[in-house]
């Protein structure tokens, strides 16, 4: 027998093309809202909008299921994204000095999101963030930097060219008042705007308040406005002729631009809209002319300091129309959505789009009243905090439109067709099956999702803070009370992070899709059973209570208080109405809770016991206590912070001592058996190549605390008390590895109000090593997993094999075992131990079906371990099928989140707003599919593309093997271009503006070349005098596969002479 049990086993061919046909594991989607966005961007002609994370994530997005992610290589935070308008092109600036191209590629006829180049700014990543304008019509870009202005053009010749710029830092201060020349500098620059008529011109706007017109041809000012306010912010009115400032004091300005007056002292106007006390800064403004005549001014900020200064608000202001939207997180940026027809008078705006610290807001500024537009998209999952996650398969389409009937009903302007950003083609076909995410949340609150495509919908909003006596009514109301009329606040936003009361958390949810009923269990041991309606309802809610403790002496509870029930009826709203409140007692919160509608029976777990309830009859059927007498910790609950420090050193103590004697224990005895012991490991290891390994098991001890806590449960229609009469079941699983199993009477439909259901312990199974039991699965004869409730009878799915033996499946955190019904003996069973820290944390039954014929398919136990990584096995013999990477094991939140679906999917929160979606089934993949047409005059990933890269230069820059003979040739020439253009009699002219001098506090110094050179390291500095000496002769050129032409040249920078005499007497 020894010879059959190591026999080596090849790897059948035929075996491994069905699991490839079976089995694919990728990472599809992420739904929900980004965490911690940092940039926000839009383009108009294309409709996209863009989202930079502090991560480095860059979010594109467009009409529903058109969806694009990118990631930048280095860790950093996007601080600033813009379109290059109508080309499908970005730039992204991180706060570690760099600038990304990303481009809109097709490949296989679908768009993705490509990075193409990535560009090294110079200075120092502790300055002054720069300040960037894209053109609303050209394909130019500018940056400011603390060292000059970086210029982005696409040349005629179809290159792309970075040119450094320091025209722009000296201006002609000749009629500055006295105040602009004392300081050192005019500080940075805070804004950049290009003229609206005028692409050759820019509005360049300093901190300390002065703004300055620049016509980039002949390189002059064109007009000087001489601020008194640290300025915040700029924008231009549509026609040009006008411009309006925000600043730090609160308030904004309308300056007049006028060529007979090249230097303007006053504005036409300066307003203060929550004044006259101290307001803090207005740091962004847009000015948008409408068809009434009435313009439309949107700002962030301006509150009074000492009122709400806290407060996050955006302001609306049009005639005498004010509202100030009072948001609950900070306002990274908005923009609108207007008219960029230069043909028409006015921007006419649609829509504001605001992005928030936590979600994304948008304003219809068409309707009366600027309502909100619900979005599709970017929905914030973490609205409150999410505590528990349940998802539905193959909804039937009855139930389907009750939902959406319900939620719009609580929502009735919930209309998607409005969503202004509609940009790309969603390629993918409509779902087969409709899919429903259920959240739970710390609110007290379960939200329906439509997971069934890309985009994760909000359908319906169930709450059950309205059953319960709070003081959230009461607070509200004090809340209105207190507030003034002005500001004129608005409530904005769904994200509210503050739970009233941290009882009313769902900690677990039961739903059958066939009946439309659902059981949520919460915090303090409430479960709740409701009934899905099309109608309101007023009606009282009955409650019963289950003591778990059965009179147990010797147990005291030391955690929160249960939450009392309203007492009289309650107004419920169409959609899931609760009929039955079970209170457990103790209000521990639920672990474990599952629903049999066809038995109309509930179960529910606590740390303390289960219980089972007649929710028909408004009788409880069982409870059981499962506390181990040490099991003192399950007494205090998870809000209390009472725990025995003296009992838990114990414990320790204990536990050392135990490994220290087994260690001792296990000593080597050469004898004859262990001689045949270290030969069959031997062979084992031989055959380690195809043999599963299975490691240790770690024994563990019944004095573990919070042994008693019940894990799972389960209904099952099986042979439990012989083998030729079968009938209902229930079997809960503990912490310590037990599970007990009951045998129901349950009496048919006609005789539901008449009888009762009884319970009777039918088996009782303590696990060897006592390992907390994870799932129970009860597996038929040819080893399927039972239907569920109705769907036999219904016809929905096929009968269950009663004629062989049934088996049940029990997953515990260290092996899977496999028991013959009814005698309950082992049949298979496969380790995997706690001997490398691997523990089974989420198990769950899947079907999957093959590529190849829809026809073939597979049931497979999909188990998720505390390392991270999905093992699949075969059902029920437990062969390893596959195994993938999925989740770091770092991340503690996300595996503990995670959720497999019936079809081989599964989600994951990989941050508190966002769920990972991935895919274990080859066949059934839900990930975007989507296209963006854009028209550019060059592909640049088609040419990087095509070439071998070189590894990162130092400027980090990238250049191809093909190319980099070339590039030297190109830049060799293009130096004794600029040689040549720079030594030109032009320059040398007195009317030439490259060679005026005048006395101002914003001109480069010799001290602001020396701040630069010096701002680092020996090799630091020694980079950038070699820098500085080209940038003076021929600018900054892109290092690429690309031929380069210089389009601007320098000017007003110090000689060379001077910076020259400068390094010889620095120390570098």
């Amino acid at each position: 027998m020894m010879k059959f049990r190591f026999r080596r086993q090849g790897n059948d061919p035929h075996r491994e093309k069905i699991k490839q046909d079976l089995f694919a594991f990728s990472k599809t989607v992420e739904h929900g809202f980004p965490n911690q966005p940092s940039a926000l961007a839009y383009d108009p002609k294309r409709q996209l909008l863009a989202i930079g994370t502090k991560s480095g994530a860059m979010k594109i997005y467009g009409a529903p299921g058109v969806e694009m992610t990118g990631l930048h290589k280095d860790t950093a935070a996007v601080t600033q994204i813009h379109f290059l308008y109508g080309q499908g092109r970005i730039l992204s600036l991180l706060d570690d000095n760099t600038i990304h191209l990303w481009e809109i590629v097709q490949r296989e006829n679908r768009s993705h999101l490509v990075e193409v180049h990535s560009f090294n700014l110079p200075g120092r990543t502790t300055q002054s963030p720069p300040s960037v304008t894209t053109p609303s019509t050209s394909s130019a870009w500018f940056c400011h930097l603390s060292v000059g202005f970086l210029n982005l053009q696409n040349t005629p010749n179809k290159s792309l060219l970075f040119v450094m710029l320091f025209t722009c830092l000296v201006i002609p201060l000749f009629s500055v008042p006295e105040e602009y020349k004392c300081g050192k500098s005019l500080g940075p620059v805070e804004s950049l705007q290009e003229h609206p008529q005028d692409s050759d011109k820019i509005l360049i706007g300093y901190s300390r308040g002065l703004v300055v017109l620049w016509d980039l041809n002949s390189r002059h000012v064109v007009n000087l406005f001489l601020g008194k306010q640290q300025l915040e912010s700029l924008v231009w009115e549509r026609s040009g002729n006008s411009f309006v400032s925000s600043h730090s004091d609160g308030g904004y300005m309308v300056w007049a631009v006028s060529s007979s007056n090249p230097c303007t002292h006053d504005p036409i106007s300066s307003t203060v809209p929550y004044g006259p006390f101290p307001c803090k800064a207005v740091n962004k403004i847009l000015w948008r002319t409408t068809e009434s005549g009435a313009p439309l001014v949107l700002f962030s900020g301006g509150m009074p300091r000492a009122s709400y200064g806290d407060r996050h608000c955006l302001t609306i202001l049009q005639d005498s129309n004010h509202v100030t939207l009072d948001f609950t997180s900070r306002v990274i940026d908005f923009f609108t959505i207007h008219c960029t027809d230069k043909d028409k008078g006015d921007n006419d705006p649609s829509a504001l789009v605001v992005l928030l610290e936590e979600e994304l807001i948008v304003i219809d500024l068409q309707m009366a009243g600027w309502p909100t537009v619900p979005a599709p998209y970017l929905a914030p999952l973490h609205s409150s905090a999410i505590t528990c996650s349940c998802h539905i398969s193959n909804v039937l389409p009855k139930l389907w439109e009750r939902v959406i009937s319900a939620g719009q009903q609580q929502c009735p302007l919930q209309n998607y067709e409005n969503w202004p950003i509609c940009g790309g083609k969603n390629l993918a076909s409509d779902p087969k099956q409709k899919e429903l995410l259920l959240t739970g949340h710390e609110d007290g609150t379960v939200r329906f999702w439509d997971a069934s495509g890309v985009s994760l919908k909000p359908l319906y909003k169930l709450s059950t803070a309205n059953i319960f006596q709070t003081d959230c009514d009461h607070n509200d109301s004090l809340t209105q009370a207190g507030e003034e009329e002005w500001p004129p606040f608005r409530k904005v936003g769904c994200f509210d992070p503050y739970s009233d009361d941290p009882r009313l958390g769902i900690q677990k949810i039961s739903v059958c899709k066939y009946s439309g009923k659902l059981v949520v269990a919460g915090t303090a041991g409430q479960v709740i059973v409701m009934v899905l309606s099309d109608e309101k309802s007023d009606h009282m809610i009955d409650v019963a209570t289950v003591d778990l403790l059965q009179d147990r002496e010797g147990f005291t509870w030391k955690g929160h208080d249960r939450l009392p029930p309203k007492s009289g009826s309650v107004v419920f709203a169409p959609g899931f109405q609760p009929v039955v409140l079970v209170q457990c007692m103790p209000p521990a919160a639920v672990t474990a809770v599952t629903l049999h509608a066809e038995w109309n029976l509930i179960a529910f777990g606590t740390s303390h016991g289960f219980g089972l309830f007649d929710y028909h009859r408004r009788s409880p059927v069982l409870a059981r206590c499962t506390l181990h007498p040490n099991d003192s910790l399950a007494m205090e609950g998870p809000l209390s912070r009472v725990k025995s420090l003296k009992k838990s050193l114990r414990q320790s103590f204990r536990r050392i001592r135990k490994s220290r004697v087994s260690g001792k224990k296990r000593a080597v005895v050469y004898s004859p058996t262990n001689k045949v012991q270290e030969a069959n490991a031997q062979l084992a290891e031989h055959d380690a190549e195809v043999t599963p390994v299975q490691r240790r098991i770690e024994p563990r001890s019944a004095d573990d605390s919070l042994s008693g806590v019940v894990r799972c449960l389960c209904f099952a229609d099986t042979f439990l008390r012989d083998g030729t009469h079968h009938g209902p079941t229930m079997w809960a699983g503990t912490n310590s590895g037990s599970v007990y199993a009951y045998a129901l009477d349950v009496p048919s439909q006609e005789k539901f109000s008449e009888q009762s259901v009884e319970a009777l312990l039918g088996k009782e199974i303590q696990l060897m090593h006592r390992a907390p039991v994870v799932s129970i699965a009860v597996l038929d004869g040819r080893g399927n997993p039972l239907p569920e409730p109705y769907e036999v009878s219904r016809d929905l799915a096929k009968a269950p094999d009663m004629q062989g033996s049934h088996s049940v499946l029990i997953a515990s955190e260290e092996q899977f075992k496999v028991f013959m019904l009814p005698k309950v003996s082992a049949k298979t069973k496969f380790k995997l131990t706690a001997h490398e820290g691997c523990r089974v944390r989420k198990v769950a039954l899947s079907n999957f079906t093959s590529v190849s014929s829809e026809e073939y398919s597979e049931n497979a136990l999909v188990c998720l371990t505390n390392l991270g990584d999905i093992h699949m096995f075969s059902v029920p013999a437990l062969r390893p099928q596959v195994r993938y990477d999925c989740i770091r094991k770092e991340d503690i939140s996300g595996i503990a989140s995670c959720v497999f679906t019936k079809t081989g999917q599964g989600f994951y929160l990989i941050s508190p707003s966002e769920y990972e979606r991935f895919s274990l089934s080859a066949r059934v993949i839900t990930e975007p599919l989507c296209r963006v047409d854009v028209e550019r005059p060059h592909d640049l990933s088609a040419h990087s593309g095509s070439s071998t890269p070189l590894p990162p230069q130092a400027n980090g820059t990238h250049k191809t093997q093909a190319e980099s003979k070339s590039v030297e040739t190109e830049g060799n020439r293009l130096l004794d271009e600029m040689r040549s253009a720079l030594s030109s009699p032009v320059l040398d002219s007195p009317n030439s503006s490259a060679d005026i001098t005048l006395d101002t506090t914003g001109e480069l110094t010799v001290e602001d070349v020396k701040d630069f050179l010096m701002c680092g390291s020996y090799d630091f500095a020694k980079k950038n005098i070699i820098w500085c000496n080209e940038m003076y002769l021929c600018g900054l050129r892109l290092k690429n596969n690309f031929p380069h032409t210089v389009h601007y040249c320098f000017s007003s920078m110090p000689r060379l002479s001077e910076t020259r005499r400068f390094l010889q007497s620095s120390s570098v």
